[in-house]
């Protein structure tokens, strides 16, 4: 049907044109000639408009995938920054008097910043270094804002003796004193790590141990190893975010991160583990077996030397998939040293020559 209209529409020349050779045409063959027109003008009209909406949408999913650019993901980075603001800014201005409805509350900002945290930690791999660093500074200050808030809307509770005052005696309370600053000498200080101060879940203060810590369902957020000498660390499980402060002669054994490693001054020691992103500041003549999604960063370092992740436990490869960390990129051979701004090869770190490195680590959850 559609051939038999395009002959039709061709011009024949035997077929009167001029205005006065139409009028005496027969009147059906013109009302057939008129619709035969506007069918294949609806058809052309069609076929274009289906045209355009093709082109228009592999432009779009070849111009600017979802979050593929940074300018994609800055927009998206400040429309939550600003968000987490607000909420923040409504707690603070609209406080509640109701202890559950609050912690509700502070617990959905929380959540978010997790989520802003995680996202970052995502996209990292395209991202300019400077553009991460960046977004993670922001990310810490909304965290000490959520801290801060959480301080002020909800204080420790004062304990106070309403009865009637008892003798104190010197020798007893000076016993309890005693304990009590031996009690936090063992659990150990906050310490300022990155940007904030960390009272995470985590290893601190110890010498010459075996430390284990099987983590399930990424039920932790973050978790801290610090002021450790001569220990081995296995932490078998997912979790959001890892600190590392202050290691000397330690081997530290990790499962999949998340979001982002920190380590912080450390010296003579290995590390085994896998994350989005991995930020070495002040480390000295130690190894890294990284698999990592970004490049990794390392800032006043010497002597430190890298390669593939190799580590093994039961139940490792479905907490590298639900880290999203079951492929290799290959990026632990691309190490940023921000120390080092010429073109030719940083010599603050190399690559760990195979005959050096270790075989695959297969860890368990017990000390033995």
């Amino acid at each position: 049907m559609e051939d038999e209209e395009e002959s039709l529409s061709t011009s024949n020349p035997n077929q009167p044109n001029s205005d006065s050779d139409s009028e005496t045409l027969d009147p059906a063959l013109q009302k057939k000639h008129a619709s035969m027109l506007e069918r294949l003008a609806n058809r052309h009209q069609t076929r274009l408009d289906s045209s355009l909406t093709r082109r228009s949408a592999e432009s779009d999913s070849s111009s600017s995938p979802s979050f593929e650019s940074t300018s994609s993901f800055l927009s998206h980075f400040a429309d939550s920054k600003s968000s987490i603001e607000a909420q923040l800014a409504q707690c603070r201005l609209t406080p509640t008097s109701e202890s559950a409805e609050l912690k509700t509350r502070l617990d959905g900002i929380s959540s978010s910043i997790s989520d802003l945290e995680k996202f970052v930690a995502e996209k990292s791999y395209f991202l300019p270094s400077y553009e991460v660093r960046s977004s993670l500074k922001v990310i810490s200050d909304l965290k000490q804002s959520l801290d801060s808030l959480s301080s002020e809307l909800i204080p420790k509770k004062k304990f106070s003796f309403k009865n009637k005052a008892v003798k104190k005696n010197p020798v007893i309370d000076s016993k309890k004193e005693e304990e009590k600053e031996k009690a936090v000498e063992k659990i150990g200080k906050p310490e300022k790590i990155g940007f904030a101060i960390r009272e995470s879940p985590g290893f601190r203060n110890k010498t010459g141990e075996v430390l284990v810590s099987q983590i399930k369902g990424s039920e932790v957020g973050e978790f801290t190893i610090s002021d450790l000498d001569s220990c081995e660390v296995r932490l078998l499980g997912c979790i959001r975010v890892l600190f590392i402060h202050r290691l000397r002669n330690c081997k530290v054994y990790v499962g999949p991160v998340m979001g982002s490693i920190l380590i912080e001054e450390v010296e003579g020691s290995v590390f085994v583990m896998a994350s989005h992103q991995i930020r070495i500041h002040n480390a000295k003549a130690s190894d890294f077996y990284l698999r990592v999604r970004s490049r990794p960063i390392i800032e006043d370092s010497s002597s430190v030397r890298f390669a593939p992740y190799c580590l093994s436990y039961e139940g490792i490869d479905g907490d590298l998939k639900e880290a999203s960390l079951i492929e290799e990129t290959g990026n632990w051979a691309n190490v940023d040293d921000f120390r080092w701004l010429r073109a030719v090869q940083s010599p603050n770190w190399s690559i760990l020559p195979e005959n050096d490195r270790v075989g695959t680590v297969e860890i368990t959850n017990s000390d033995s």
